[in-house]
């Protein structure tokens, strides 16, 4: 038995292979294009290592992607197969056992799975980004912070991770509301570890929720080298600029990272397809002629509308199939959805479903059917639950966003001003470029509605 780079005893026999799975280990924090290709020297070089086969098929998981499932099935039985042939350590039997709670639709025992075997080994990186990211799926934003904060006494300045880790830190200080300990914590992960897109892309969170849109472009000019070498996550970090133009008013500059960064590919990634289209949904929402860019995402949605792994992608799907306007893939999404929403008890993501996604959904329908009264009702009722679906805040804020402009549209006045107060109280109590609009609207329609001598929602 070998030792792996945190001193924590493998069931490895190669150098080879040992020097395989640590720069696995550190290309999977930095999101790392060669991931894949590291784990799978591992497994050419020995394939009787269990914790490469699970870990394998906990990224399957991660992908959100029915096909993968199989995948990841595979992997669970191939790893259980070298477990029984071999000696795995104890460590590595958690992820074995991690792999096997998601499969039966338990991600929530992952995490708990993840968090064994950090009491015992915390300086054991590959368990701390998974349990940062499986709980991030979950939307348990409070229990990201607690785990990497349980952490950070352990890392010390020899450790190879301990960038990461405060970038993953960052992250979670962010989607906590620590804005200042956020920006300080990603800066200095990235002071560490050049490559933590993760930390450097936790920083460009904080200005969007301090509503600072040109520091973080600044913040971002010239840090490229931080995530143009990451797989499809560098799509997320150019989403983010993209957004910041945005809120600038700069709209060739956002179409243009569009069709030149995120788009470009044409991958079906959910979390590529929830980039395009949350970023075409705000700008339909501000009026702009996005022109034929809904087609292709919509094409690609069609065969996602039976996926059912996560309702943050069936809700993106959803929203580039209203905009492709196939409507025969609406329903047929919409429909999975509600036989989804009765099956609450099979498992984490059911359960998701049903609460906040059949409601969701429903109010994205209406949207696009220029029914906004029932749209708003149906957003509203969600909105409060919204976390359970993950993704961060910024992402979630197009679901906000089409919520605000339901109440506008169908005259819930009052109830648009206090979502926009309790939008703004979560961003440092500031404006961004959509509240401050928002907030002209509803004044000038109640202007409207006083001279016509009514009331609003009438």
């Amino acid at each position: 038995m070998r030792n792996d780079q945190f001193g924590y005893e493998t069931s490895l026999s190669l150098p080879e292979a040992v020097l395989a799975w640590d720069r696995m280990v550190l290309a999977f924090l930095a999101h790392s294009a060669a991931t894949p290709d590291h784990l799978g020297k591992v497994l050419s070089v020995e394939p009787g290592f269990a914790m490469a086969h699970a870990t394998k098929g906990l990224f399957c998981m991660m992908l959100g992607r029915s096909e993968m499932v199989e995948t990841a099935r595979a992997a669970h039985e191939a790893a259980l197969l070298c477990a029984k042939e071999g000696a795995p350590t104890v460590r590595e039997m958690g992820y074995v056992r991690a792999l096997g709670a998601w499969l039966d639709g338990r991600p929530t025992e992952t995490v708990r799975e993840m968090e064994a075997i950090l009491t015992r080994w915390p300086e054991d990186a590959l368990a701390m980004k998974v349990s940062h990211a499986t709980r991030f799926i979950l939307g348990d934003n409070k229990g990201m912070r607690a785990s990497i904060e349980a952490l950070l006494p352990t890392y010390d300045a020899k450790n190879p991770a301990r960038g990461y880790l405060f970038g993953c830190h960052a992250f979670a200080l962010e989607e906590t509301g620590d804005y200042g300990r956020a920006e300080t914590a990603g800066r200095l992960g990235l002071s560490l570890a050049a490559d933590d897109a993760w930390g450097l892309h936790a920083v460009a969170h904080v200005f969007d929720m301090t509503c600072n849109s040109r520091a973080g472009l600044s913040w971002l000019e010239g840090r490229e080298a931080a995530w143009t070498h990451c797989n499809n996550f560098r799509y997320h970090v150019w989403w983010h600029k993209a957004l910041m133009h945005l809120d600038q008013g700069e709209i060739d500059a956002v179409f243009h990272l569009y069709d030149t960064e995120m788009r470009r590919d044409h991958t079906d990634d959910f979390r590529d397809i929830s980039n395009g289209a949350s970023l075409l949904s705000r700008l339909e929402l501000e009026g702009i002629d996005v022109g034929d860019r809904w087609e292709e995402m919509a094409e690609i949605c069609e065969r996602r509308t039976e996926d059912a792994c996560l309702i943050f992608a069936d809700l993106h799907y959803l929203l580039a199939l209203i905009g492709g306007k196939r409507e025969t893939a609406i329903r047929r999404l919409m429909a999975r959805l509600q036989n989804d929403a009765k099956r609450t008890g099979s498992s984490d993501m059911m359960a998701r479903m049903a609460n906040p996604g059949l409601s969701a959904a429903t109010g994205l329908e209406a949207f696009g059917e220029g029914d906004y009264k029932t749209a708003f009702l149906n957003l509203g009722r969600a909105r409060h639950s919204m976390q359970l679906a993950g993704g961060s805040h910024a992402q979630r804020d197009v679901f906000e966003r089409l919520t605000i402009d339901a109440a506008i549209r169908s005259g819930f006045l009052d109830e648009a001003r206090s979502i926009l107060d309790e939008r703004s109280a979560r961003r440092a109590g500031r404006l961004d470029r959509y509240a401050s609009t928002r907030l002209d609207l509803i004044e000038e329609a109640r202007g409207d509605w006083s001279e016509a001598g009514r009331l609003p929602a009438e």
